[in-house]
């Protein structure tokens, strides 16, 4: 990957509708598995942007947030699809316990939010989202990790930020 600005992509995000239009977008985008890593700090927005993704990938059932359970799993329509929440792991080896072999399934959709704290036990990230705050809404940037991710990013270019967000 040598050129940088061709293996990112950044969105302002002025409400939760819009990080919801853009979970969508990134949802329409994917072509088989994916690894998504989600950073940003608490309340910016990782798991609406997880919950509208999966619910976009056709996953029927109520999307609970994994904070407490660490993870959880889901049938999308077209791949299994796995949600966890880091945060409160303190030590990556914690995650052995967690019985996580499916996540190497290269066909299913895995969304890591605090994936630093499972450095080294996770699969490595197609696509990192990193969410901050800007003025009143947030910022996204979704960075291409590998080929996959590059795949990714290539099909959502063509598609203008308005018609992202209906403006």
């Amino acid at each position: 990957m040598n050129d940088m600005a061709a293996n990112r992509r950044e969105w302002a995000l002025p409400d939760e509708k819009a990080t919801a239009a853009l979970a969508a977008r990134v949802a329409g985008a994917l072509d088989g598995g994916m690894v998504i890593y989600l950073h940003g700090p608490l309340g910016a927005g990782k798991t609406s942007f997880a919950r509208a993704l999966l619910t976009a990938c056709g996953v029927g059932e109520r999307i609970k947030s994994p904070t407490y359970s660490l993870v959880e799993g889901y049938a999308a329509e077209r791949q299994s699809a796995w949600h966890l929440d880091l945060y409160r792991i303190a030590d990556p080896g914690e995650l052995e316990w967690l019985g996580l072999d499916a996540l190497a399934d290269p066909e299913s959709l895995v969304l890591v939010e605090w994936p630093e704290r499972g450095a080294g036990a996770l699969p490595p990230a197609d696509i990192e989202l990193d969410l901050a705050y800007a003025d009143d809404g947030r910022m996204a940037r979704l960075s291409a990790r590998t080929a996959r991710g590059e795949r990714l990013l290539h099909r959502l270019s063509g598609q203008p930020i308005e018609s992202v967000f209906g403006s």
